[in-house]
């Protein structure tokens, strides 16, 4: 799931993954716990995010999902794209009930 503050342009250089924007799932304005709730109930497995405030405004030991957090000071395309290898390098190390923040 593409949270919304992550531009939906960065969904074709995730191509590798089924990936769907809070925009396609009409979850505009939801914010982040209820948000969390929706990804869980609807079984999505990771919440890409630029948000660093998410970290430390959940408790997301409570949710079974796993938020990544693109350490990006924009949500520009052409920012979050130099994020992406290093994303999907350490994808397979994620664990649910995690959050992990990604540098370039």
């Amino acid at each position: 799931m593409l949270d919304e503050c992550v531009t939906k342009r960065l969904k074709p250089h995730l191509s590798d993954f089924e990936v769907y924007t809070v925009s396609e799932m009409h979850w505009n304005g939801i914010k982040n716990g209820k948000l969390m709730t929706l990804c869980v109930d609807n079984n999505f497995d990771l919440l890409l995010t630029i948000d660093k405030n998410l970290m430390f405004q959940q408790s997301l030991n409570k949710y079974e999902l796993i938020v990544v957090v693109l350490n990006c000071m924009t949500s520009k395309i052409d920012d979050l794209i130099l994020f992406v290898p290093s994303f999907k390098a350490k994808l397979s190390t994620f664990k649910k009930f995690k959050v992990y923040l990604i540098d370039r």
